[in-house]
């Protein structure tokens, strides 16, 4: 019972329990309008949002109501006080910054947040102020519950005002610190910026998994400074190498970090926002640091970077890993089958293994490394490089394990070779980019060509391939 997260009390079907591992039927018998009236009873009384709780107690109760309002479905959340729970990013709570916590439902943000209001305001001594919307960070009942500590709890009278609370705490009660579970309109992004330019330190929760959600939401992009078009002059366009219209950050972060909770023991940090939503936004990889506690309960953190695979990782770096023999990989997340099928339909020198001790390196999926498993960061700690496919595609695989190949049989003066073909393009862009309609590079064999052609596409220039092989060449010219 230590595990179970809900209980599902639905009109008509048997009663549900469910635990992280999957649900449990309760019983056989179906769940009826007195088992719920009994339930409806014994509580507090729903608010706007549909939810409930029981009275200096945790837990939380969600009601479904049909089209006359009466309540078919009940669903009964159990709320924890987990102490010491913020071990993963007690640093980043000390350090006065703002902090934004993202994840999925159920990981456990908001009692990271009920932790770091206890902590804050017991062991920092800060004045801590809570705005608890659904009462649900201290609980229901006018005496908010112990797992809070000294904070001070603010309730609001619907949802809708929750902005105004925001802006009602900093006026009225002098707080150092805000806490505020589940931001999710522009009314409360523009009160959160109001209330972090004066000074105060702002420690929220948000809808999303991950800062690339934020940056695409135009309703939360204010958290993380706002998004604008910006048009440049034909010279400093030329200068930078990209179109005349480019997305800027539009203003300063509200919040300074961001968290993406990945599991209970594992997260995501980014300590710059504003370095890294324009890095995202000039389509530079960003490296949140990783970090997460094993069971022995040591913490452990790696900065590594989920890269594109063969956009960024050119063919002399994949030649670093195979350096001329064959390279054994462990596929996670990835089919197994069709990645042994590719291998054998090129000859490749590769080798699929079940071992990370014998890989020279680790293949997934965007996917599987953006959800963080202990496998993957197992591979960082051991210094293997993990290449990330966009997808777990035969086409994917194929681009894999074609540049691998290449990379493996490529000598040194080939390596010039494609270092000066990749410089003979960029100088073509630059070119193009100054006012010449086309540019004619030197006829390269097909890989290098399609390396050429997306140099092309980087700069938002358009290219075509002209010739026969193996004359065949990549001409640069303007969309």
């Amino acid at each position: 019972m230590r595990e179970l997260l809900e209980v599902i009390l639905d009109l008509g079907r048997p009663a549900e329990a469910r635990f992280p591992a999957g649900d449990v039927l309760l019983n056989s018998h179906e769940v009826t309008e007195d088992d719920i009236q009994y339930v409806v009873a014994r509580i507090g009384v729903f608010g706007d949002d549909n939810r409930a709780g029981i009275e200096r107690t945790l837990h939380r109760i969600s009601a479904i109501r049909n089209r006359k309002g009466k309540i078919v479905g009940l669903t009964l959340r159990v709320g924890r006080a987990v102490f010491g729970m913020i071990k993963l990013i007690d640093d980043l709570v000390f350090s006065e910054k703002s902090i934004l916590l993202l994840g999925r439902p159920g990981v456990g943000k908001t009692t990271m947040l009920r932790e770091m209001s206890r902590v804050l305001a017991d062991e920092a001594r800060k004045r801590v102020v809570i705005v608890d919307t659904s009462n649900e960070i201290a609980g229901d009942g006018d005496i908010p519950h112990p797992a809070i500590g000294h904070a001070r709890r603010m309730q609001v009278k619907t949802p809708s005002l929750q902005h105004s609370v925001m802006i009602e705490a900093v006026e009225n009660h002098m707080p150092e610190v805000i806490i505020i579970d589940e931001m999710g309109t522009e009314l409360e992004a523009l009160a959160a910026r109001t209330i972090a330019e004066r000074g105060v330190q702002l420690v929220a929760t948000a809808h999303g998994n991950t800062l690339e959600n934020l940056v695409m939401n135009p309703t939360l992009s204010d958290l993380i400074g706002g998004i604008q078009t910006v048009t440049l002059g034909d010279e400093e366009a030329r200068r930078r190498h990209t179109k005349k219209s480019i997305l800027e950050r539009k203003a300063p972060p509200t919040f300074e970090i961001i968290v993406e909770i990945q599991g209970w023991d594992r997260v995501a940090v980014h300590p710059n926002v504003a370095q890294a939503v324009d890095n995202m936004l000039r389509g530079v990889s960003i490296a949140p640091e990783t970090r997460w506690v094993d069971k022995a309960g040591k913490l452990h953190r790696s900065h590594t970077t989920a890269k594109p695979l063969m956009t960024t990782l050119p063919e002399k770096a994949l030649g670093q890993v195979t350096g001329g023999r064959i390279t054994k990989i462990l596929p996670f997340g990835v089919d197994r089958g069709k990645l042994q099928q590719v291998v054998r339909g090129y000859q490749a020198p590769l080798e699929v293994v079940n071992d990370l001790k014998e890989a020279d390196l680790l293949l997934t999926t965007k996917s599987y490394y953006r959800r963080g498993p202990v496998a993957l960061g197992e591979a960082e700690e051991a210094g293997k490089p993990v290449y990330v496919l966009r997808k777990n595609t035969l086409p994917q695989l194929e681009e894999f394990v074609r540049g691998i190949s290449r990379s493996a049989t490529m000598t040194e003066g080939s390596s010039d070779s494609l270092l000066t073909a990749v410089q003979e393009a960029e100088e073509a862009v630059g070119r193009v980019l100054e006012g010449e309609t086309s540019v004619a590079l030197t006829p390269q064999n097909s890989y290098i060509r399609l390396l050429q052609h997306r140099i092309a596409q980087r700069h938002n220039l358009g290219s075509a391939s002209s010739g026969q092989d193996p004359h065949r060449r990549v001409v640069i010219q303007p969309r």
